[in-house]
């Protein structure tokens, strides 16, 4: 990996105008995404884990400027990339790219598939010969795992599995530096998941990718990512290394999650320890004071409701230095557990 980001975010919001109430017109405010910081390296995974609604899908829109940003910055290897318009950022567009959650709505059902995986090279290398995009599409198929023969069928001729092959052919036939894969296997089954994941892991080691992978599966994420990143009602939780992560998590939100994953032995699984939250996620209009999380805490007290705790770098020697946990509290909890 290089010393410097290849993606840098800083403070980032996006925030959503919407109306409330009912005889009048009153503006709130939606803080979906509200001042996420984070950097990522060349060929790494920094995985995006949190509950629906926590804002995943939002923040990674946001970081290839496919929504508005409300405040902060993002640094495109060095350049900052914030507030582009469609144009400035065309030329960007063939490496930084996106894979969707839905593989077949996400693909034209009136374009055959060698047309799909074809567009982009049409949008950014108009002047190449047919010939030559013909081979460049039927090479990325049996990269992605398809069968060459195919190019000239339909997506509803393709299982779900199949299908998001394509969407991952159409992203990387720009040879991207960067792909947001937004919870590109929730809609699929468990073993063709597998395959997918892999699939991906393949690429990232011969292309040099780099990903962020959103998903509320933290299984999946134990298995592709380097580090991990906890996402709660737009704010970051938590950020560390994998291992670091799953093995001594600090955050108490943290924690909750990594106890639901389950064993796969049924003894372990049986006696293992839950930690239930409380409540609801609140609603993004109407955050919690202080904390966010504290309405859900175990561990909230009147400096929670008080303070938003910063996300700081924890310093014991013990850990490494990339792990980040945003709670006041989160050096008492680790010495009681």
């Amino acid at each position: 990996m290089m010393s410097d980001p290849i993606l840098k975010v800083e403070n980032l919001k996006v925030h959503f105008p919407v109306d409330v109430g009912t005889f009048f017109s009153n503006k709130a405010q939606l803080k979906a995404v509200d001042g996420v910081s984070f950097e990522l390296n060349e060929g790494e995974t920094l995985a995006i884990v949190g509950e629906s609604g926590c804002g995943k899908s939002t923040l990674g829109r946001a970081v290839l400027q496919l929504l508005h940003n409300t405040e902060g910055q993002v640094i495109w290897m060095g350049e900052n990339i914030t507030g582009y318009s469609v144009k400035a950022m065309r030329p960007l567009r063939n490496e930084m790219q996106i894979i969707f959650q839905d593989p077949l709505a996400s693909l034209n059902p009136r374009m055959t598939i060698g047309e799909i995986i074809a567009e982009p090279l049409a949008t950014h290398n108009p002047d190449m010969p047919k010939e030559q995009v013909k081979s460049r599409v039927r090479e990325m198929m049996d990269i992605v795992g398809l069968l060459p023969r195919m190019i000239n069928r339909y997506p509803h001729e393709f299982s779900g599995g199949q299908c998001q092959r394509i969407g991952i052919a159409r992203a990387m036939i720009l040879q991207p530096k960067v792909i947001v894969c937004d919870e590109p296997v929730s809609a699929l089954d468990v073993s063709i998941q597998a395959q997918i994941i892999n699939l991906l892991g393949e690429l990232q080691k011969r292309f040099g990718l780099s990903l962020l992978f959103i998903s509320h599966d933290l299984s999946i994420i134990r298995h592709i990512s380097h580090r991990v990143m906890v996402l709660y009602l737009g704010n970051v939780m938590e950020i560390a290394e994998k291992d670091e992560l799953y093995n001594s998590p600090r955050h108490p939100y943290t924690q909750a999650l990594i106890s639901a994953v389950p064993v796969p032995d049924p003894d372990k699984e049986a006696h293992k320890k839950r930690i239930v939250l409380k409540g609801d996620l609140p609603s993004p209009i109407n955050p919690p004071s202080g904390c966010v999380f504290r309405t859900r805490c175990l561990y909230a007290d009147q400096q929670c409701e008080r303070e938003k705790p910063d996300l700081n770098t924890l310093t014991e020697a013990s850990v490494k230095s990339t792990h980040q946990v945003a709670c006041h509290k989160q050096a008492e909890i680790h010495r009681t557990n």
